[in-house]
């Protein structure tokens, strides 16, 4: 393989989740605030959001039945109360390789599978769907374990927006701390720890730091590229704190003699026992159990941060997520390499919804890659990023067209879109569906095996058309709804001091009063009241316009494929034909 033609797989995962963030230290949070509970008096109220599953799936469900999970242990599993908890959290299933309950991530948690392939006859599932011979979870119910899991599954503590689904009271929201991830066995793969950083209380913040690491004592020879200061990995893997809209790992593209630039503050030691004192970045070791890092400072995705010409307009992303827990796993014989050593740019994006401060953590695992056949290569289609534009109270869909080289291999589809995408789908060719996701902020990853091959000479034979529903404030029942319409009132501060102004909007209908109706501006309330000098009108709602909040939308392909050199070659060709170069 030629090196001059390698593509990171990884720079399509964080260049999109560089552009979904909100600007740092904006007040109001980019995602869904938590929702409220019943109305006082509470029915029912449980100690936290596994005491309402245990009672709401568990024992309702007929689980902890002594012929089920209770005396009987049916499978090795009790799920009695005192019991539950310890024999889910990060154990082993006995009938399938998978965790009962993977903190962060409900596609390897046993549990929810089971669950869900009741729910949802999709799912795929060993052995018989759960509850046995009784009616399956409700929508609410599902949402409810998978909300719990996709925080780290915490034993203690609420999980924001859990108080709706369990239809219950719980106790305040505090910060959560997801279980940290194991690093890979030695000779196995590195790990990246994320040096820690103060979450105040109700705010939300988009910071960007330095720190310095050295992997080179940790990787084999026989994994590294053959100029020897690369890694090649298989496998990537990412865990932070719930409270995380996303994390972004940069090469900060400078050397440690430039790690005293002005640009940077002041180095401290951040977490472990020599927190608060200066530091050496290129001492390893030296704050102990913390790690030494710069001054964390108000960014849009690291854009201009560090000495002038460092990173670029964007810098280059070697991992990331936008989700608590989250792995890229590539097909057996692709590989993907980092540098062994380098100064690292932290782009972490958090909101805090508590009355409590927080410290953010995150790590992210790469796994040596054995076999290594094949250079990964990437989509990351977001030609028609921000052309959603639906009027408010309206719905829209829009689609686009991805083309696909010669002899390509498809082997994973993603997507994303922020919470007005409701439905967004992928078609090969011939108009079979291949790709569906409904939650935008946790998307399916959809797995070809074998990959899906286009090999045909023919341009639109080697087209995906992909495409995703926006709805501006639509019931079901087709009346307007105020509280999932975008609204200018609910779009963050902070896009107006981004490098990049996105997301701005001019109300043009009503959210309350005459709920509906036109109106010309945030200062037309009048145009709205329900009678003439009513009072009760508001004008807020606005037309989906693209930008980097949740507030606003994106629209993009995301995916993962390499190529097969042999497809178009002729016997005497030294190099395949109608390929794109690697880069």
């Amino acid at each position: 393989m030629k090196a001059n033609r390698f593509v990171p797989v990884l720079t399509w995962v964080l260049a999109c989740l560089a552009l979904v963030s909100c600007g740092g230290g904006s007040s109001g949070s980019s995602d869904p605030a938590p929702s409220e509970g019943p109305d006082e008096p509470c029915e029912q109220s449980f100690d936290g959001t596994f005491a309402a599953v245990q009672e709401i799936i568990f024992a309702r469900r007929g689980c902890t039945q002594d012929v089920c999970h209770g005396s009987a242990r049916s499978g090795g599993l009790d799920l009695r109360p005192g019991a539950a908890y310890d024999n889910l959290f990060n154990v082993p299933a006995t009938e399938a390789s998978l965790m009962r309950v993977f903190p962060g991530d409900r596609t390897r948690s046993y549990l929810w599978r089971k669950l869900a392939a009741s729910t949802d006859p999709s799912v795929e599932i060993s052995g018989a769907p759960m509850p046995s011979g009784l009616p399956p979870l409700t929508a609410d119910e599902l949402e409810l374990v998978r909300l719990w899991i996709y925080a780290g599954a915490p034993r203690e503590g609420t999980v924001a927006g859990t108080e709706k689904l369990a239809d219950a009271c719980l106790p305040p929201l505090e910060p959560l701390v997801i279980e940290p991830l194991p690093p890979p066995p030695p000779g196995e793969g590195v790990q990246l720890v994320m040096p820690e950083w103060e979450l105040p209380a109700a705010s939300e913040h988009e910071i960007c730091f330095a720190s310095y690491y050295d992997l080179s004592d940790q990787v084999p020879a026989e994994f590294r590229d053959p100029s020897g200061q690369y890694l090649r990995f298989s496998r990537h893997e990412l865990r932070q704190d719930p409270q995380s809209h996303h994390l972004i790992l940069y090469l900060g593209g400078i050397g440690p003699e430039q790690l005293s630039d002005p640009s940077f503050g002041q180095w401290l030691c951040r977490g472990g026992e020599h927190a608060g004192s200066p530091c050496e970045p290129t001492e390893l070791g030296a704050c102990g159990a913390g790690l030494c890092a710069s001054d964390p400072k108000p960014t849009f995705a690291c854009i201009g941060y560090g000495p002038p010409g460092s990173g670029g307009f964007l810098p280059h992303a070697i991992g990331g997520a936008q989700q608590a827990q989250a792995r890229i796993e590539l097909y057996p014989g692709v590989f993907d390499q980092i540098p062994m050593r380098g100064v690292l740019y932290w782009n972490s994006h958090a909101f805090n919804l508590t009355t409590k401060d927080a410290v953010m953590h995150g790590r992210l695992n790469y796994d040596f890659a054995v076999d290594r056949r094949f250079p990964a290569v990437s989509i990351f289609d977001a030609s028609m990023i921000f052309s959603a534009n639906a009027a408010p109270y309206t719905t829209q869909t829009i689609c686009n067209e991805h083309q696909l080289p010669l002899g390509a291999r498809l082997y994973e589809l993603t997507s994303h879109t922020h919470r007005r995408g409701k439905h967004f789908t992928v078609e090969l060719p011939d108009g079979s569906l291949v790709y569906e996701n409904f939650v935008y902020n946790d998307p399916t990853y959809q797995r070809f095996d074998p990959p899906l091959a286009f090999d045909s000479t023919d341009p639109a034979q080697r087209r995906l058309r992909f495409c995703s529903l926006y709805n501006n404030g639509v019931k079901e029942d087709g009346s307007p709804d105020p509280d999932a319409v975008t609204r200018a009132s609910r779009v963050p501060q902070s896009t107006t001091a981004a490098p990049i102004a996105l997301g701005q909007c001019s109300p043009v209908a009503c959210v309350s009063g005459k709920i509906g109706a036109a109106c010309a501006g945030s200062d037309d309330g009048a145009a709205c009241d329900s009678t003439q000098g009513a009072g009760d009108g508001s004008c807020d709602a606005c037309a989906i316009t693209g930008g980097e909040s949740t507030e606003n939308e994106m629209f993009i392909l995301i995916g993962q494929y390499f190529i097969d050199e042999t497809v178009g070659k002729r016997p005497d060709d030294d190099d395949p034909v109608d390929l794109i170069p690697f880069r």
